[in-house]
């Protein structure tokens, strides 16, 4: 896995950027995929998971994700639920210790969130649509709500897919601009007519540092281009493969 060192640090978190590498999964799924929202057998996918667990030292049954539906829809976490009671979101928070919040992703942003000093985390799921829609501020503010502190709060954007890796419409840069015209340094001409490639850790990045928190870091990562360490829908998609798996992001305050 991968760390971020602004939450490294922190004495009270556990977290990792977990790749692709480690797991039972075969195939296309290869190997430690985490997502039961792939065709992949769901006891590999449990098996994976369970070792996602263990190197957060944390119980299997307390590693949560939810269902992700690209929205700022941000879900507080007081207890652990199973796969099937997840609730739909993008983002999770919490204040209560042993519980792990993960966050799924195959292209798009997995970004993880710690107070410094407050035991309070967060973490977001970070699509282009998510991002437009405010994923990013809407857990800064629940975490406030649960007692951070805004000039606290570190946040760590991980593997993603990279500018030179996303190549958009011209519908998809008109819906940018029609949100901020400033929106238009986040897309630089691609070498099709009328499209253009979309710096989406870019646009992470600077939603957060207008929200003003208090550290933001981005591990610069690209989950296209490394097909060895991490899995693509959009590589998948070039490839003309049948399906995905999913790498899991996930932090836990420690008991």
């Amino acid at each position: 896995m991968l760390k971020a060192k602004p939450l490294d640090v922190l004495t009270h978190v556990r977290h990792g950027f977990f790749t692709r590498e480690g797991g039972v999964s075969k195939g296309i799924y290869a190997s430690l995929n985490c997502g039961y929202g792939s065709d992949d057998d769901k006891e590999n996918v449990r098996e994976n998971r369970a070792r996602v667990a263990e190197k957060l030292s944390v119980e299997r049954e307390k590693l949560l994700t939810v269902h992700q539906i690209h929205s700022p829809t941000v879900a507080l976490v007081t207890e652990p639920w199973t796969p099937e009671t997840a609730p739909q979101a993008d983002a999770v928070v919490t204040a209560t210790p042993g519980i792990a919040l993960g966050i799924l992703t195959a292209d798009c942003a997995p970004v993880l969130f710690a107070d410094k000093k407050a035991r309070v985390i967060g973490a977001a799921h970070a699509g282009w649509k998510g991002a437009l829609g405010g994923v990013l501020e809407e857990t800064v503010e629940a975490m406030i709500r649960l007692g951070a502190e805004r000039q606290n709060i570190a946040a760590a954007i991980g593997p993603c897919i990279s500018q030179d890796a996303y190549e958009v419409g011209p519908e998809f840069r008109a819906r940018f601009l029609e949100a901020d015209e400033a929106n238009a340094r986040w897309f630089e001409p691609s070498d099709k007519d009328q499209h253009a490639m979309f710096d989406l850790p870019g646009y992470a990045q600077a939603r957060l540092e207008t929200a003003d928190i208090g550290t933001v870091v981005m591990l610069g990562k690209c989950t296209y281009q490394d097909e060895k360490r991490f899995f693509s829908f959009r590589r998948t998609t070039h490839l003309g493969e049948k399906d995905y798996g999913r790498q899991i992001s996930a932090l836990m305050l420690r008991p």
